[in-house]
């Protein structure tokens, strides 16, 4: 699978449209910006992750013979332009903003600066890529926020959507703040914590509860976590695991992590009572993990009970996002280079306002509290803008423009988010290793409000536009012609 060629991963439009381009017009330099509309799950931020899988995706992309043999066939595409795609490789320059950012809605993740041919192909790759990691990144994100510091674990891989969303699944996780995943390949690939329990089936196979724990016991006496919900929990699985415990504990055997597994039941009420009988034991320090479909809601109401779980198994609702699955990232045309080498701003008008596009070759600051260090927005700019911190800065909602806030010079800092990743077809970007990505994916997080991280009704981060933006954006709207 890690062979596959994905130059074909794309839709059919994107190559009908360049043999268009090909056959009618100069392969013009244009700009496309990929972004999304809404934060998932009504969240206050989102998780920037899959910029490695596309870096991957564009040095690799070149169409062999049998993909230029299988479009022939197809009858719909000229010799002269199956001629230009067998020597076809990515010329052009993108700007990503880095894996594990915070981002938000309106935003360009991925910039596409290149002739129109080779933007518009990758357009479908690039979609279905992010789409996907920063979706299962930012449920991770909201999964581990709920969890209050505790460790949860990414189980989803026999729930995913196959063997490519369980695996690079398992990676967003990771960068969203999971510590770990049973998914075995992405901890090879990815070098990531690979962490696991054992399942019903390993005590029904023994011929008795007890017999099974004393087994796995002496398999793994450094990492024993013991699924006790099989019978009964609190009569035979808990009793069963203090009395392997106390077993090891007089052998001298001590356990790095050692503890018990809950996958079924009232968790609040069953761990309660668990963690009262490991104390009464002298097994104070034992771990109750947890399992059974649980999300960020699930877990939330469960610390709001007094649960005494301290690690977190999450599956399906975690993998595959149940509850929001699509992340609803589009790529849109921005501009168009002129004969003078001039980006002209092109815009997309919708009867929807949160569907019109904003136009222009643009980059992205971020505006942080020079004292706390916290955010306080984004700013969505021309590139060659600059601005002056030492100077106020106004900032107003582009939808609301009564909505405006003054920050007073010396008051503020600012940071570009944008970075070079290709430039003229030659990749100029290293990637981070996951667990890197997730660290500053954590130190990210530590920059937004805890009002923009709750669960229900989180505060917004304000994405504005620039006052030369906005006039531009506004001048076309009022000069569209039908």
């Amino acid at each position: 699978m890690s062979a596959q060629n994905l130059t074909l991963l794309t839709d059919l439009y994107e190559l009908t449209m360049m043999q268009g381009y090909f056959e009618t017009q100069e392969n013009e330099t244009v700009i496309f910006d990929m972004f999304f509309r809404e934060n998932p799950n009504k969240g206050g931020y989102s998780i920037m992750a899959g910029l490695e899988q596309v870096i991957d995706y564009i040095k690799n992309l070149n169409f062999s013979y049998e993909d230029v043999d299988y479009l022939r066939g197809l009858g719909i595409f000229s010799e002269d332009f199956l001629h230009y795609l067998s020597g076809f490789h990515f010329s052009g320059d993108i700007y990503a903003i880095p894996e594990g950012s915070v981002i938000f809605p309106r935003e360009p993740l991925i910039k596409v600066v290149a002739p129109i041919m080779e933007a518009q192909l990758v357009e479908t790759a690039i979609l279905t890529i992010i789409n996907h990691q920063c979706l299962i990144a930012t449920k991770a994100s909201r999964v581990v926020h709920a969890a209050r510091g505790d460790g949860v674990m990414e189980f989803g891989l026999r729930r995913a959507q196959g063997p490519d969303a369980g695996l690079y699944g398992a990676r967003a996780a990771i960068i969203g703040g999971c510590v770990g995943t049973s998914n075995v390949l992405a901890g090879e690939m990815f070098d990531v914590p690979v962490l696991g329990t054992h399942a019903h089936s390993w005590i029904m196979s023994f011929k008795d509860e007890y017999t099974a724990f004393k087994e796995y016991a002496r398999l793994y006496p450094n990492a024993c976590t013991l699924l006790v919900d099989t019978y009964d929990t609190l009569k035979s699985g808990v009793p069963n695991a203090i009395r392997v415990f106390k077993e090891m504990r007089e052998a001298g055997i001590h356990p790095k992590s050692y503890g018990i597994r809950l996958d079924s039941g009232d968790l609040a009420y069953l761990s309660k009572k668990a963690r009262k009988m490991l104390d009464e034991a002298g097994f104070t320090d034992a771990v109750i993990a947890a399992s059974n479909d649980l999300d960020e809601l699930l877990i939330n109401d469960l610390k709001i009970q007094g649960a005494a779980i301290t690690s977190w198994g999450v599956g399906t609702n975690l993998i595959t996002s149940k509850d929001c699955p699509s992340f609803g990232g589009v790529y849109k045309l921005a501009a168009i280079q002129n004969d003078k080498g001039e980006f002209v701003p092109k815009i997309k008008i919708s009867e929807n306002v949160e569907k019109i596009t904003n136009p222009g070759n643009k980059t992205i600051y971020r505006i942080y509290d020079k004292e706390t260090g916290k955010m306080r927005a984004d700013l969505i700019c021309f590139v060659d803008e600059k601005f002056d911190t030492s100077e106020d800065l106004l900032l107003f909602d582009p939808n609301a423009t009564w909505k405006k806030t003054r920050l007073e010079g010396g008051t503020y800092t600012m940071k570009e988010l944008l970075k070079p990743v290709f430039i003229r077809g030659e990749c100029k970007y290293t990637s981070p290793s996951v667990l890197e990505i997730a660290e500053y994916c954590k130190q990210e997080k530590e920059t937004l409000w805890d009002e923009t991280k709750r669960l229900f009704n989180p505060h917004k981060v304000y994405v504005d536009l620039s006052q030369k933006l906005y006039d531009t954006k506004t001048a076309l709207l009022n000069n569209v012609t039908i």
